[in-house]
């Protein structure tokens, strides 16, 4: 393998391997090509299975010629068989859960930022940033510190406060922006412009990507080296569903794995939902919205993915749904009580739409289903407010059989 350069999605024009992210001829995303033509699908397969407990295991798909030192290796979190669920949803479907919380941020973002990081260790940057809604603003605080790097994160001011302070404890600049994600995303474009530092999804936003595609390797690895024939996952910028579709497809077409792409379900909150309007209406392109919802870490307006992953939903024969905070907060209530995963609110947001497609019987019978989980509750606790109730009592006996009267047996 190797990788050869960047190239334009959209008119294919090639570039050198550095820190760009648009087409100079046609203003489109930029994403790194590789040459897979010399890998021997049984050799890769051995070292894969010989590497790390991580994403590192995976370095013939990722932007680097070798692997990447990287001390807070993320990767191989679990993929939990969900029966419990699936009889709560009443449907004979294989639900799994691939549970992404487990890392060492608690999200998928330390995937995208362990590829990002190791990419501007390498380009020589000194400084690393990013624009975020919460959870990369985590991983990015907690990498650039483990590194040695310098790093500026750049959040909406209003962001959740257990998000806050998990990014400040890593000694980051912490910088709330007044405005929502695009308002922060916009400034970061043009410090991009004027600074020397690697903002990780904006001037490096090529190599950052490609680190999603290992939930979609690992998800195969962990199935027994089979593809699921369905998956669910969150749409915020469209990153995430798109790559797990690349993903996907570059072990098809190097003989890793047999089969075809699974069915693709996008996954967005009601309040926040250009993706799930386009796909709607029939559109080819993403109508910005403004955000409104407590899905806060999907809450991109203009997301710069959504019309890959409008095509994408498509040609797969799947759909993009949006769910209400309301049944944000029921999904979040689900997966906990039926299989002890405590999720923030985009994992909400995905049972959500996980549930939607059971009442409407799209879940075939024996149909194996893989479910996204990108977050950890802890981070999002006010949306569990008032979702349960605790009952108080005093020190004793009869206290106690008060307020949870039963049957003594005798």
């Amino acid at each position: 393998m190797s990788v050869e350069s960047l190239k334009c999605k959209e008119c294919g024009t090639s570039y050198e391997l550095d820190a760009s992210y648009v087409c100079e001829n046609c203003f489109g995303p930029l994403e790194v090509a590789y040459d897979f033509s010399g890998l021997d699908a049984a050799e890769v397969k051995r070292r894969i299975q010989a590497g790390s407990q991580g994403i590192w295991r995976y370095r013939d798909f990722l932007p680097f010629e070798g692997r990447a030192s990287d001390p807070l290796e993320p990767g191989f979190t679990p993929l939990l068989k969900a029966d419990r669920l699936a009889e709560r949803l009443g449907v004979g479907a294989e639900i799994w859960i691939k549970n992404d919380a487990a890392n060492p941020t608690h999200s998928f973002k330390d995937r995208v930022v362990a590829v990002a990081v190791a990419k501007a260790k390498e380009l020589g940057f000194e400084t690393v940033a990013c624009a975020s809604t919460g959870n990369l603003a985590n991983a990015v605080a907690a990498h650039a510190a483990a590194a040695g790097l310098d790093s500026y994160v750049f959040v909406p001011a209003n962001l959740e406060e257990q998000k806050l302070l998990a990014t400040g404890v890593y000694g980051t600049n912490l910088v709330g922006v007044r405005g929502n994600y695009d308002d922060v995303n916009r400034l970061c474009t043009q410090l991009a412009e004027t600074h020397p530092w690697a903002f990780v999804n904006v001037n490096l936003r090529p190599y950052y990507a490609e680190g999603s595609k290992t939930l979609a390797y690992e998800t195969v690895e962990q199935l027994g080296w089979k593809l699921p024939d369905r998956v669910v996952s969150p749409i915020a910028s469209g990153s995430l569903f798109t790559k797990l579709g690349r993903g996907f497809q570059e072990w098809l077409d190097i003989g890793l794995v047999e089969g075809v792409q699974p069915v693709f379900n996008g996954a967005q909150a009601e309040g926040c939902s250009p993706v799930a309007t386009a796909f709607a209406e029939g559109w080819e392109v993403c109508k910005p919205q403004r955000p409104e919802t407590i899905a806060k870490s999907l809450a991109i307006g203009d997301p710069a993915d959504g019309p890959y992953a409008v095509e994408q939903a498509r040609r797969t024969g799947g759909g993009v749904d949006s769910v209400t905070d309301q049944e944000i907060r029921e999904g979040i209530k689900l997966l906990a009580e039926t299989t002890g995963i405590f999720t923030e609110t985009a994992g909400g947001v995905t049972v959500g739409v996980l549930r939607k497609l059971a009442e409407r019987g799209e879940l075939a019978d024996g149909e194996r289903v893989v479910v996204y989980i990108t977050g950890e509750g802890l981070k999002t606790l006010d949306a569990t407010r008032d979702t349960f109730q605790m009952h108080e009592i005093d020190p004793a006996l009869e206290s106690f059989e008060a307020e949870f009267p039963q049957e003594v047996a005798v």
